[in-house]
């Protein structure tokens, strides 16, 4: 019997004015293709109106990658109309096709574009692969002369800041006035009262408050509010370069008088720019090492979860350097409690904690496997392929129930699930099943005692420690009212 063959389906239109095949169309060509050839089809990942030039900015197409790289092999192939579907820039196509096929064994398969064996159907390829990104660069100059020039007239083609809504197409924003009392809140905050942004961000969180796309404020987002010419009826366009958040030179920005009335009065918006400017500090470059601790990433917020970050202070008499730790979401103002502690406080506290251990005798762990395609015995390899049948059947069963296959579909492919779930079985009862090792606390304590000297050792570098408590904890819980800490250890 040939072994079962399964694919994913990816479906890519850029908009709905190009000459492409209908998102619905594509999607029937993909399921018939697999019909045909008898490949099972978990899953159709559908893009809309998004570009192919930058896999980065596709978290579909990311999420089927990441998917067909996983352990356990779901899927042979991915099924496209046309390869221009899976990717318009041809490095980042070879890239995928190429840590696809060579590292999981997952071919790309154009339905419409089928290709020889070979090293002559290889060239066809890249050379499908260089026609569709020369098309796609020449329309994306075209689109941003079209966009600059509008940018020019005073037009607006993004979407609105908080404060504006578009309630047409086509018309100019107006103002909302419940978001737009915030906007002027955030500017009086931050020129009259003098709050920084993170702080700004905090009282708008603890208020209620949402930014425009209805999460909670941060720092950059107060930032980027306070730093936008819309709140004084100017329109502002290629700040940033496309596909990344690098900011762009000055005298390259499009800034025009725009159609919507202003929020912010001008005198009050300069104020800003002037103490934005004065506060400014460009990123550095120091490198990760001077901040990191062998704490690094271990410490957790007893309030949100989130990790507590890393920061240092020079002492301007001594010049001695202090080591800070503190909740990332306090500082971005996601979370209301301060965990702000000493590396001189911390430190002592976690290695009495271990030691206690070591002297009590008493540890309480959580046993965990590390899996790796090296050592990963057939026993458990044909127990996961069984388990992840009856995931790929209730697919099926709910792709039948949404209208997505038809009951003939549904049960052609639900045969071949059940023929492979039985030569599946068939193996798997033929191995001689061994029960796991259970690991004793004598040897989880052994490892502790083992990390605890390294800790206390001149030897090792900090990133060393670091690397070594991280094979023995999972996460350090520290609970700032109570000064205490909660330790999760781990053996894998």
């Amino acid at each position: 019997m040939d072994t079962l063959k399964y694919a994913y389906g990816y479906v890519r239109v850029s908009t709905d004015k190009q000459e492409e095949l209908s998102p619905d169309s594509q999607k029937k060509l993909l399921q018939d293709y697999a019909v045909k050839n008898g490949i099972v089809l978990l899953e159709i990942f559908r893009e809309l109106g998004v570009s192919g030039r930058h896999a980065d900015k596709r978290p579909e197409f990311q999420r089927m990658i990441g998917m067909a790289k996983s352990q356990e092999h779901p899927v042979d192939a991915i099924l496209v109309w046309k390869f221009s579907r899976f990717a318009r820039n041809q490095e980042e196509s070879i890239v995928y096709k190429s840590l696809l096929k060579k590292k999981h064994h997952v071919d790309v398969i154009s339905v419409s574009e089928p290709l020889v064996e070979g090293p002559f159907g290889s060239l066809i390829e890249r050379i499908i692969e260089w026609m569709d990104e020369y098309y796609s660069i020449r329309l994306s100059g075209e689109v941003f002369r079209g966009m600059s020039e509008k940018a020019r007239r005073g037009g607006f083609q993004a979407r609105p800041p908080l404060g504006y809504r578009i309630l047409h197409k086509n018309e100019c924003p107006v103002v909302v006035p419940e978001e737009a009392e915030i906007v002027r809140t955030i500017f009086r905050l931050y020129v009259d009262d003098l709050l920084s942004p993170f702080d700004i961000a905090r009282h708008l969180n603890a208020l209620g408050l949402v930014t425009g796309k209805q999460k909670p404020f941060e720092k950059r987002s107060i930032e980027y509010i306070l730093d936008n010419p819309a709140y004084i009826g100017k329109n502002r366009w290629n700040r940033t370069e496309s596909g990344s958040k690098r900011i762009k030179d000055e005298d390259e920005w499009i800034v025009s008088d725009g159609p919507q009335e202003p929020i912010i009065a001008q005198d009050i918006f300069q104020a800003a720019q002037e103490r934005r400017q004065k506060e400014y500090r460009p990123k550095g470059a120091r490198p990760a090492s001077t901040c990191r601790h062998w704490l690094s990433g271990l410490l957790k917020c007893s309030a949100c979860g989130r990790t507590l970050s890393v920061s240092s202070h020079a002492d301007p008499k001594s010049g001695t350097r202090y080591i800070y730790f503190q909740c990332y979401g306090y500082l971005k103002g996601k979370c209301s409690v301060s965990h702000n502690i000493s590396e001189k406080k911390i430190t002592p506290i976690v290695l009495e904690s271990m030691e206690a251990a070591l002297q009590s005798g008493i540890i309480v762990f959580e046993q965990k496997k590390n899996v790796k395609d090296s050592d990963m015995n057939q026993r458990t390899l044909l127990e996961l392929q069984i388990s992840k049948l009856d995931q790929r059947s209730e697919r099926l069963r709910a792709a039948y129930l949404d209208g997505i296959d038809t009951l003939e579909e549904y049960k052609v492919n639900r045969q071949m699930l059940d023929n492979e779930r039985v030569r599946l079985s068939e193996k798997l009862a033929a191995i001689q099943k061994t029960p796991g090792e259970t690991v004793s606390p004598k040897k989880m304590l052994e490892r502790i005692k083992d990390v605890r000297d390294i800790l206390d050792s001149n030897e090792y570098s900090m990133q060393e420690k670091n690397a070594a408590i991280k094979t023995i904890i999972e996460k350090i819980v520290f609970f700032k009212a109570e000064n205490r800490i909660q330790v999760f250890y781990y053996y894998n």
